[in-house]
């Protein structure tokens, strides 16, 4: 039989330990942590949730789990460290500046969009719309995917100097734009509602655009938009069942430029410089002298991000500081 006073001293630590625990802030026994407003250089110990419909600010955070952003919700970084992966879901949206997700970013179907700026992100995903209102987008600026970019829906465009170390492939996106970019891999633009525009970047795989309705753009000198340079691309280059015009012009191609199907045939200008020649119909050379430059056709996505942005910082002020 134990002695009274060994069970009363077992009794007594029980109920310390007990009352330790009971006073612990929830966030250490969560495992997932909620942020709803602004929250700064804190480091969040295990996965980050934005609820649906709310709106959170992050500035210099290390979170060392998985993020995930909840429908109809904001979640706008700053110089933010994310160790897992990044999900955006229906209506959803991210908007991140300076920052480092060690695992991929997904949009969703039916998500808001996503903006990353001067950020470093693995593999990009889109998925497709379905049946969900709305057009998502994916804007990447100056900004390195160290993994592949993959988009089924919206508008994309990569620019001012962002890098995808392995392929970049769309389908049945609004459309898919790269300007002043390296990727690489190949690129795969499929079946895109307005077509596809390549200026002043490099491509090191193969490039294929095949079914695209608004036209193809390599180069400047095109009717779709705004264009200072041609490109290079490290391999052969396919462009095929084009509906729209389809626009060659100032690039170097180190390989065969393949044609079929296009509709009006393709316009190579006379100052490409294509290793393996041209194979298939070519209509009227594209004159050299540039045209007058079109309207760029992305300011209505980048006014649409910023708007959401405005309000998801004001929404997140009006919360106060995050429980993180």
């Amino acid at each position: 039989m134990r002695h009274p006073v060994a069970k009363l001293a077992s009794v007594t630590a029980l109920v310390v330990a007990a009352s330790a625990l009971a006073g612990l802030p929830a966030a250490h026994a969560a495992l997932v942590t909620h942020c709803v407003g602004t929250g700064g250089a804190v480091t969040v110990p295990n996965d980050l949730l934005v609820p649906a419909g709310e709106s959170c600010t992050l500035t210099g955070t290390i979170i060392t789990g998985n993020v995930s952003v909840l429908a109809g919700a904001n979640l706008v970084t700053d110089g933010v460290r994310i160790a897992g992966d990044l999900q955006i879901l229906g209506d959803g949206y991210l908007d991140s500046k300076g920052t480092t997700v060690n695992g991929s970013v997904e949009l969703a179907a039916g998500g808001y969009g996503v903006y990353l700026r001067e950020s470093t992100t693995g593999s990009v995903a889109v998925r497709p719309q379905g049946s969900a209102p709305g057009e998502s987008f994916l804007f990447v600026e100056a900004s390195n995917v160290s993994g592949t970019v993959n988009a089924q829906a919206g508008q994309v465009r990569l620019d001012r100097g962002s890098e995808v170390s392995e392929s970049v492939s769309t389908n049945n996106t609004h459309y898919t734009d790269v300007h002043d970019s390296f990727v690489d891999g190949a690129l795969s633009v499929l079946n895109s509602q307005t077509g596809s525009v390549i200026c002043g970047s490099a491509v090191r795989g193969k490039a294929t655009f095949a079914g695209n309705l608004g036209g193809v753009q390599l180069g400047p000198n095109g009717r779709l938009d705004s264009c200072a340079s041609g490109g290079y691309f490290g391999r052969e280059v396919g462009i095929s069942n084009t509906t729209g015009a389809a626009t060659v012009d100032d690039n170097i191609i180190d390989g065969a430029l393949n044609l079929a199907g296009n509709t009006p045939a393709a316009q190579v200008a006379t100052n490409n410089r294509i290793r393996g020649g041209v194979n298939g119909p070519v209509g009227a050379a594209a004159s050299a002298q540039r045209r007058a430059a079109p309207e760029p056709r992305d300011e209505a996505v980048d006014e649409k991000a910023g708007d959401r942005r405005t309000a998801a910082v004001k929404e997140a002020i009006a919360a106060g500081p995050a429980d993180l």
